[in-house]
C-alpha cells in the first residue's frame, strides 16, 4: 500500500485506532517531507498543483498527535504533539540558525544554505529553498512555499493554509524580497522576484491596483491572487464609498504596484526608487 492510501486510510479510523496503527506511518511521512522527497504544492507549468495527500498527511499526525512533555531543564517548558516533534538539524544539513530561540518542526524542509534568525518558527509542510533569508520574528506557516533566495525581513508573516486540503497554501517565489512587518495570508502567490515594500498586507480577499498596466488583480474561484512576476508593491489607499466616508476623509488600505524591476535591478534598489 502506498503511503498517499495508508494516509487515507487511517484518517478514516477512530482516533485511539488511528493512533495504534498510525505512528510509524507519520514517522516516515515526516522523514520524506523533511527530505524534500514530497510537498504540499509544486510547480506545474506556469501554474502551482497542490498535492492534497500530502497536507492530509499532516492532518492525520494532528488527529493521532498526544501532548508529551519536551522540557528542557530548569528554564525551558515545552509541550507539544509528540508526532510534531522539532526538527533534527546538525550541520551536515548546511542551515544556519542562529542561537536565540528559533523553532522548526519535523516535517519542514529547509534547504542548504538557508539562514534563520532568531526568533524563526517554521511549521510541519513547510518548504523552503536554496539560500533563502529568514530574518527575526518570522512566522513561515505549515504549508507555506519558499522559494530560492528569497528574503523574508524582519517580522515577516507567511500564514500557513492546511484546511481545506484543496486550497493553495501561500507561495513565495524565487528571488522574492519582503519588507518588514508584511503579511501574506489565504493562499496568495506572489511572483518570481517580486518586491513587497515594508507593511504591505495580502489575503485572498485583498484587491491588488497596478498603476503601470492600469490592472486590478483578484482572487478568482480557479486561481489565487497573485502577484505578477517582478512587481513593486508598496502600502496605498483608496477612498471609501459613501457620502459619510466621503465628508470624514476616509481611505482604506491597498497594496499598490508602482514599478516593476528589471533583471538589472536588485531588490534595494527597486524600493530605493520608489520611496524616493
Amino acid at each position: 500500500m502506498t503511503l498517499s492510501n495508508e494516509i487515507e486510510r487511517l484518517l478514516a479510523l477512530p482516533t485511539d485506532q488511528a493512533r495504534q496503527e498510525g505512528l510509524a506511518v507519520t514517522r516516515e511521512f515526516r522523514e520524506g517531507l523533511s527530505a524534500g522527497d514530497f510537498r504540499v504544492a509544486e510547480p506545474a507549468g506556469d501554474d502551482w498543483r497542490v498535492n492534497v495527500w500530502v497536507k492530509r498527511g499532516i492532518l492525520l499526525a494532528f488527529k493521532i498527535g498526544v501532548v508529551e512533555d519536551r522540557s528542557i531543564p530548569p528554564e525551558f517548558g515545552f509541550f507539544d504533539m509528540d508526532t510534531l516533534p522539532a526538527k533534527p538539524l546538525t550541520v551536515a544539513n548546511g542551515v544556519r540558525v542562529a542561537p536565540g530561540g528559533s523553532s522548526i518542526r519535523d516535517g519542514a524542509y529547509i534547504a542548504p544554505n538557508v539562514i534563520c534568525m532568531p526568533p524563526t518558527f517554521i511549521n510541519i509542510g513547510a518548504y523552503v529553498d536554496e539560500g533563502t533569508m529568514i530574518d527575526s520574528h518570522v512566522l513561515v506557516g505549515a504549508c507555506a512555499q519558499i522559494g530560492r533566495h528569497v528574503h523574508l525581513s524582519s517580522a515577516v508573516q507567511i500564514a500557513g493554509v492546511l484546511e481545506p486540503a484543496i486550497a493553495l497554501p501561500a507561495i513565495i517565489e524565487d528571488e522574492v524580497f519582503i519588507g518588514g512587518n508584511c503579511g501574506v495570508y489565504e493562499g496568495v502567490l506572489v511572483g518570481k522576484r517580486a518586491v513587497l515594500a515594508p507593511g504591505v498586507l495580502l489575503t485572498g480577499a485583498t484587491p491588488v491596483y497596478d498603476l503601470v498596466r492600469d490592472a486590478v488583480y483578484r482572487r478568482t474561484p480557479d486561481a489565487p491572487l497573485t502577484i505578477p512576476h517582478g512587481a513593486v508593491v508598496v502600502p496605498g489607499s483608496r477612498p471609501a464609498n459613501g457620502p459619510f466616508a466621503e465628508t470624514q476623509g476616509i481611505q482604506l488600505y491597498t497594496p499598490v504596484i508602482v514599478r516593476y524591476r528589471d533583471e538589472k535591478t536588485d531588490a534595494s534598489a527597486a524600493l530605493a526608487a520608489v520611496l524616493r
